[in-house]
Formats: structure tokens, C-alpha cells, sequence
């Protein structure tokens, strides 16, 4: 997370009748988190799981999503290939099993199978899964939205005000209601304090795809288009305090992260992403993250700056705030 939802990006969002069985993964995004729950190894909640279809699937990535139901309620099942470790690369090529598919001159390929526990699959479940998650995991076609300064006001803001995304799940974070063991730091100030913790789609197993996400504890500001000069003191801590944190528990130097805030953003409450200047994030392109160093220059020039600047960001075709754009004629 993302995010998340954060979003995190990858959430799992379980009733209490799946909490003791689920381990949760972030609740991603607009939606609401459960309480950590602990599931022995050897049970399989997913014998229960029926598949409906096939939501999306990356064979670059290695990861597919699936739409079905677990316990009679509607769910999405997401696995994803964990990455292969350096440390465990003696152990893989000393205990797997060779299949020879074919040989030319110097090529040759096989089919490796892996000893088990360096074969897993990291599973996510969103359960109960509404509406929204089945389209948010779908594969769809996007489109670039250009909004003014004047856009937000009369578009966006009135949309994200009428859908009640709920951040529950970030509060239980910052009330240390969930998720207290995986917090990497925090600064408890109010009012430019912050919490930093792995996001889900790291597995913390190694820092080549390092991902951490700071979040505020103010709870007023949703996104990058209500920061303004009095933000600064907040934006210089986490920035500062931040790169520090991973200095100091991952060794990594802030010469090799990446810094930024995402618009729109997966979730409407102000968080910014640390991740691994090598590792490919999602959203970490040019058309959705904007780096946090810029983000404070850009304030320290013009207080202003995002109450009126024209950004630019992708919404997927099913997205709502897509269709308020289409019917005002801005896109």
C-alpha cells in the first residue's frame, strides 16, 4: 500500500468470519481494513474459492486476478510470482529438478522445478469485494485527463466528496489498531508527524524492490491538490526523516530512492511513496507520480502552486470521474 490501496495499490479487506483465516494483505485504496489476522500454515481457505473469471493477467509481471466467490461472498483472489531472492540461489539450483525442453549448440532450456518454499505464490484476498474492485482489477483501456486548477473544483472535488471513499484502514494505522509490528518509524507530532511502513507489494525480503509509504497524521488533507506553503514544514519532515529511517534500517541511501506522491492518488488521504530508484513501481511513471522534491520547491515558489496548476493524470474507462470529465466536454 498503495499504495494502496496504498493504492497501496494491493488491499485485502476480510469480514470477521474470514479475519482469523485471511492474513491480510493492505487494504488498497478507497477501502477499509480489517484486523491482522493469524492463519496457520496448513489451512487453505481458498478450497473454498470459486472461480467466476479472470479479471486481468500480466505474464511480464507474473501476477493474474481473479473474480469469484469464497464462503458465498464475492471476492478477488490476486497472485503474484515472488521475486527470486539472491540468497537463495545456491539452495535453488542445488535442490531443483532439471526437465531438458531443448538444446542447440550452447542454448539450452529447461523446466525448473523449485524446491516448495522457494516456489511460493503471494496470494491477496479482498473479501467481501464490491463492485468497484472487480472494475479496479479489470483490464481496461485508459486515458489521459487534463485538469485545470478550475476542473478540480467544479469536477473532481464534488466526485470525490459524493463517493465516501472510506480510509478506515489508515486510521487503524495511525491508531496503531493494525499493522503496529510493521511500522519502520514514526514521528508522532500531529501536525507534521507521520508513520512509515512497508507497502504490500514488498515482500521485505530484499531491498532491490524496496516500497515504503509515509502517511500523514493529519487526516485533512486528501491529496496534492490541497497542499500549500503551510504543508512545507510537513512535506521537509517526511522527506528528511524518511530517507533517514531507511538509512538506518535498509542501508540504502537517499541517492537511491525515489520520492513521490501520486495523482491522483489511490487512496484520499495524503501518503508519499519511498521506493528503490532501480525498482519499476507501479505508478511510478511521468504521468501519475510527481516527485516529492519538486512537489516542495514548487511551494516554496508559488504558496498556491496546486490550487491552480493544470495536472495531468490516466483514469481507467470505467473510472466515474472519467465519465464527469467526458459529460462536462473536457475530454
Amino acid at each position: 500500500m498503495a499504495g494502496t490501496p496504498a493504492k497501496r495499490e494491493i488491499d485485502s479487506v476480510v469480514t470477521d468470519e474470514l479475519a482469523q483465516k485471511v492474513k491480510r494483505g493492505k487494504a488498497d485504496n478507497e477501502n477499509g481494513g480489517g484486523e491482522v489476522g493469524k492463519e496457520p500454515e496448513s489451512e487453505n481457505i481458498l478450497r473454498e474459492f470459486k472461480t467466476s473469471k479472470v479479471l486481468s493477467d500480466s505474464a511480464r509481471e507474473k501476477n493474474i486476478f481473479i473474480h469469484g466467490k469464497l464462503a458465498d461472498q464475492e471476492a478477488v483472489v490476486i497472485l503474484e510470482k515472488t521475486p527470486i531472492r539472491e540468497d537463495t540461489l545456491a539452495e535453488l539450483f542445488s535442490g531443483s529438478r532439471l526437465k531438458l525442453e531443448m538444446k542447440n549448440d550452447i542454448y539450452s532450456t529447461y523446466r525448473l522445478q523449485a524446491p516448495p518454499q522457494l516456489n511460493e505464490i503471494k496470494t491477496t484476498v479482498v473479501c467481501p469485494a464490491t463492485e468497484k474492485h472487480v472494475k479496479k482489477y479489470q483490464r481496461q483501456e485508459s486515458f489521459l485527463v487534463e485538469e485545470t486548477g478550475e476542473d478540480y473544483q467544479s469536477i473532481t472535488l464534488p466526485y470525490i466528496q459524493k463517493q465516501s471513499f472510506s480510509v478506515q484502514w489508515v486510521y487503524n494505522i495511525l491508531e496503531k489498531k493494525a499493522e503496529a509490528d510493521r511500522i519502520v518509524y514514526e514521528d508522532p507530532d500531529p501536525k507534521v508527524g507521520f508513520v512509515l511502513l512497508p507497502d504490500f507489494k514488498w515482500d521485505q525480503k530484499q531491498v532491490d524492490d524496496l516500497y515504503l509509504i509515509a502517511i500523514v497524521h493529519q487526516r485533512d488533507i486528501r491529496s496534492l491538490r490541497d497542499l500549500t506553503s503551510e504543508h512545507l514544514p510537513l512535506l521537509q519532515n517526511i522527506f528528511q526523516k524518511g530517507k533517514e529511517a531507511i538509512l538506518e534500517r535498509y542501508k540504502l541511501p537517499a541517492s537511491k530512492l525515489r520520492v513521490y506522491l501520486h495523482y491522483q492518488p489511490s487512496y484520499y488521504h495524503l501518503h508519499v511513496h519511498f521506493t528503490k530508484l532501480g525498482y519499476e513501481a507501479p505508478g511510478c511513471g511521468v504521468e501519475r507520480a510527481h516527485l516529492l522534491a519538486d512537489v516542495i520547491q514548487n511551494l516554496q515558489s508559488d504558496r498556491q502552486y496546486y490550487k491552480s496548476r493544470t495536472l495531468y493524470f490516466p483514469l481507467r474507462a470505467d473510472d466515474g470521474l472519467l465519465s464527469k470529465f467526458k459529460e462536462t466536454g473536457r475530454l
